[in-house]
C-alpha cells in the first residue's frame, strides 16, 4: 500500500501547484469561487481560457478540465511507476524479478481495457456538446459577416436603416499610431460588431476573396470563412462586455491585420444603436 499512499501525494502535489498558478494569474478567484478575468482579450503569459459569455464556451471550458483531470493522473501515474522502476533495479545489487517473463495476461488487459474506458469517459461529453453547438435554434436575429482582404464587414439582415437599407459596414484595424490610451495594439477596430445581450442570434460567415476564419475565444466561436458558401453559428451572449478575436486562418501578409471586436450591450441599447443607423 506503501506505492499507493505515494501516488495519491504526488496527485495532491500538482493539484495545488495548479491551483496555486491559476489564483495567481487571476483565472480563479478564492473568494468568489468562481472564475474571473481582467479582461476578454488575449493576456500576456496567458495560460488560461478567457472568462466565458456564452453556454458554448462554458462547456468547452468544462470539457477541457474533465479531460485535464484524466491527464494528470495518467501523467503523474506513469512517470512515478518509470521512477520507482528505474530507482530499483538500476542498482546492481538489486534482483531482476521476472528475468525470463515473454507476456503477463494482467497486465495487458489493465493497459487495454483502462485507457478504452478512460477515452469513453472523454468521448460521450466531447460528442454531447459537439451536437449541442451544432444545433441552431430559433434565431432571434441573425448577422453575416463578410471576410476580405484585410477587414471584415458585417450586415444585420434584420434591421433597415434610414435609408431603406440593410445596416452594414466594414470594420478595420486601429493603425497603432491612432490608438486611444489604454486601447490594444492589433485587437482595436474603428466599428464594432454591436450585439444584444441574452438573445439567441445566428452568425453567418462567408469569404469575399480567400479563406478566412472569424474567431471569438471567450464566446467559444471559431467560423471558417469560405467564399460562394455560408457557414453558421448560433450564440447567445450572457452577459455585457467587449470581446475581442481575430481571422484564424492565414489568408494572405496582412493576416494578423484582421481583429474581431464585438460589444454586448443590453437589449435597450441595442434598439437605441440601430435607431441611430
Amino acid at each position: 500500500m506503501r506505492w499507493i499512499s505515494s501516488f495519491i501525494a504526488c496527485v495532491s502535489l500538482i493539484g495545488l501547484v495548479m491551483w496555486l498558478v491559476c489564483v495567481d494569474l487571476g483565472v480563479y478567484s478564492p473568494l468568489t469561487n468562481i472564475a474571473v478575468s481582467y479582461c476578454d482579450a488575449p493576456r500576456p503569459w496567458g495560460l488560461y481560457f478567457q472568462d466565458s459569455a456564452t453556454p458554448q464556451m462554458e462547456g468547452l471550458v468544462e470539457l477541457h478540465d474533465n479531460i485535464l483531470f484524466y491527464l494528470v493522473i495518467i501523467l503523474f501515474g506513469v512517470g512515478w511507476l518509470m521512477v520507482s522502476i528505474i530507482k530499483t533495479y538500476s542498482n546492481t545489487e538489486s534482483p531482476i524479478a521476472h528475468k525470463y517473463l515473454s507476456h503477463g495476461t494482467l497486465i495487458e488487459l489493465i493497459w487495454t481495457i483502462t485507457p478504452a474506458l478512460i477515452l469513453i469517459l472523454i468521448a460521450f461529453p466531447s460528442f454531447k456538446l459537439l451536437y449541442l453547438m451544432d444545433e441552431v435554434s430559433d434565431p432571434a436575429m441573425a448577422v453575416l459577416a463578410e471576410g476580405h482582404q484585410w477587414y471584415w464587414s458585417y450586415q444585420y439582415p434584420d434591421f433597415l436603416n434610414s435609408d431603406d437599407e440593410f445596416i452594414e459596414f466594414d470594420s478595420y484595424l486601429v493603425p497603432e499610431a491612432d490608438l486611444e490610451e489604454g486601447a490594444l495594439r492589433m485587437l482595436e477596430v474603428d466599428n464594432r460588431l454591436i450585439l444584444p445581450e441574452l438573445t439567441h442570434i445566428r452568425i453567418i460567415v462567408t469569404g469575399a476573396d480567400t479563406i478566412h476564419s472569424l474567431a471569438c475565444p471567450a464566446l467559444g466561436i471559431k467560423i471558417d470563412a469560405y467564399p460562394g458558401r455560408l457557414n453558421q453559428a448560433s450564440v447567445m451572449i450572457n452577459r455585457p462586455g467587449t470581446f475581442y478575436g481575430q481571422c484564424s486562418e492565414i489568408c494572405g501578409i496582412l493576416h494578423s491585420s484582421m481583429p474581431i471586436v464585438i460589444e454586448s450591450v443590453s437589449i435597450e441599447k441595442f434598439v437605441a444603436w440601430l435607431q441611430e443607423q
